[in-house]
């Protein structure tokens, strides 16, 4: 590979491997000018962003249960392309695109919550080994046929309210004026700076150049306890900074990570995609994006966040538990109802297609700790029922201190969630899957949860959660969760919700493992009607290098019934 001259382009950031279907792929990046980007012979121009420039190369014609090595190419006008990717003194094995359908397990990895990079954090904030970044160097050494097939990113892959060191000084030198600790992100531009602080490490980079990523926000990509409720949102709007952090925030997440969740028949029927595309070469898409960004935090229907990934076998239902959110007290709603009446219609789609395993994806848990989902409701009817009054004050107080914007503190949600996943394992819709799993992070630790009432269930459901990638629970957090977990408290925390007459949740749940604190990954190995939950855990080896330890190997359905020998 030729040295990059003055003239030639280079990659920045990436290459990204995001959607990946039997037959396509998409594959996104970021280079440092307006350039021509081929990847397996196709190719595609980059379009400018404040200032940036990306592209999303689209490769269709792919087999199924096919691997195909792929390298990136850059040319400009007149310029043969120069290879970029991989990196001649890479020390990975080469990137490739693994196409569904091969025989064996279907391996998923999964988490949330990446605080930087470990290059970028100081040691003295003592957070563990990011699990991300060992994970990625244990999936190096594996042979092919063990690497995962998919890697679901469950919020929070940047944080714009938490800012590193590195990050504070670049700011600093971009504002021209001093910049507190507490500072956070303002526009665009210092959006990107967080990608590429996360994204550059040599480990996670490879692996996001192959496997595919599908990926969905949480509140730190915007703001700590966004849109956790209608007063929060009062207080927030009526500041002068919030339009350029929320267009900042929302038209970055939709180029680094929206985009590569679409397939090619979505990006073809995307309105702002085809908007983009359609500007002329030289022209820079942020005002475009700027005005999507505005509308969609003004009136959350102009843009749908979820998205659906098939995986053969399996099914991903990604649902945005953020942005859509409706906030009026006397109707809260994690999505307003024509955004439900599409998740529902698509879980019944999934049954019809006789998938064995049903994966709903969104940021925040569903199933909490018994006693903290018992105060997310004591304190929503509070609130609800004395909106306005000094009681219905303090319990919205005590919403936003205490971070309680779960599914459990929207009530209505959550049973409605809960009778669409026990509609699809009773098999009302059709054969019933072996699973229906809920993949969440956001609490910083990890937990297995299963429905145990009611009964008449024909697959099993669970919720899955797993966080912090790289982060870390404070004691005080650790020791809240423990205690959200035990008998004793979920007794007391259920009298004061009788005592408060609140309607208990309409299904029952137990506690299969955990809770798990630390730096983490979870792995879900899925074949035929089997599943099987893994948990790795970051840590140090006794020579002080890092590595994951296993922690964890849950099954998650019904084994299958021994053969009877004949006349046995």
């Amino acid at each position: 590979m030729p040295p990059p001259g003055e003239d030639t382009p280079r990659l920045l950031i990436g290459p990204l491997l995001r959607h990946v279907d039997p037959v396509s792929a998409t594959v996104w990046v970021e280079t440092d000018r307006a350039c021509t980007v081929e990847v397996l012979g196709r190719t595609a121009r980059t379009f400018a962003v404040g200032g940036h420039w990306y592209a999303l190369v689209v490769v269709e014609g792919l087999e199924p249960g096919s691997t195909t090595p792929y390298e990136v190419h850059l040319s400009t006008d007149g310029t043969d392309g120069v290879r970029v990717w991989p990196e001649s003194s890479s020390p990975f094995p080469p990137s490739r695109i693994r196409t569904p359908g091969r025989p064996g397990p279907f391996r998923l990895a999964f988490g949330s919550c990446r605080y930087a990079t470990p290059s970028t954090v100081d040691l003295a904030e003592g957070i563990p080994p990011d699990a991300l970044d060992a994970y990625a160097e244990r999936v190096a050494a594996l042979p092919e046929d063990e690497w995962p097939d998919a890697l679901v990113l469950l919020g929070d892959q940047v944080y714009a309210d938490e800012l590193t060191t590195a990050t504070r000084s670049w700011l600093r030198v971009r504002r021209g004026e001093e910049v507190s600790e507490d500072a956070q992100t303002r526009d665009y531009e210092e959006y990107t700076r967080l990608y590429a602080e996360s994204w550059m490490d040599p480990h996670v980079r490879w692996l996001l150049s192959t496997v595919p990523s599908s990926m969905v926000f949480d509140d730190h990509e915007m703001i700590d306890d966004w849109n956790t409720s209608a007063a929060w949102r009062r207080r927030v709007t009526a500041t002068g900074w919030w339009d350029a952090r929320i267009a900042g925030g929302l038209a970055s997440y939709w180029v680094y990570q929206h985009l590569g969740n679409l397939s090619p028949a979505e990006l073809a029927g995307n309105a702002t995609w085809q908007a983009v595309r359609a500007l002329p070469e030289d022209a820079d898409a942020e005002p475009l994006l700027r005005e999507m960004a505005l509308a969609a935090d003004r009136d959350p229907r102009t843009v749908r966040w979820s998205y659906v990934r098939h995986w053969g076998d399996a099914r991903l239902l990604m649902v945005d538990s953020r942005a859509g959110r409706v906030l009026d007290e006397q109707a809260r709603r994690m999505v307003d109802d024509e955004e439900f009446a599409w998740v529902e219609q698509q879980m019944r789609q999934a049954v019809e297609d006789g998938v064995g395993h049903l994966l709903v994806g969104t940021s925040l848990p569903w199933l909490l700790p018994h006693a903290i989902d018992s105060i997310e409701r004591v304190d929503e009817a509070l609130a609800v029922r004395h909106d306005g009054r000094l009681v219905g004050r303090a319990a919205e107080a005590l919403r936003q201190a205490a971070d309680l914007e779960h599914w459990a503190a929207f009530g209505h949600s959550f049973d409605r969630l809960a009778a669409a996943l026990l509609a699809v394992a009773r098999g009302e819709h059709g054969p019933a899957p072996a699973t229906a799993l809920v993949l969440s992070g956001d609490v910083h630790h990890a937990y297995a949860a299963e429905v145990v009432a009611p009964g008449g269930l024909t697959g099993r459901v669970h919720q899955l959660t797993v966080s912090p990638l790289h982060n870390q629970a404070p004691h005080p957090i650790r020791v809240g969760f423990r205690i959200g977990w035990s008998r004793w408290a979920r007794r007391f925390t259920g009298a004061i919700a009788r005592a408060a007459r609140v309607r208990p949740p309409s299904v029952e749940w137990a506690k299969a493992a955990g809770p798990f604190f630390g730096n983490q990954v979870g792995e879900l190995v899925l074949e035929g009607r089997q599943a099987r939950f893994l948990l790795h855990v970051s840590d140090h080896r006794p020579d002080g290098d890092e590595c994951l330890q296993q922690v964890l190997d849950l099954p998650l359905a019904d084994p299958v019934p021994a053969t009877v020998p004949a006349g046995g």
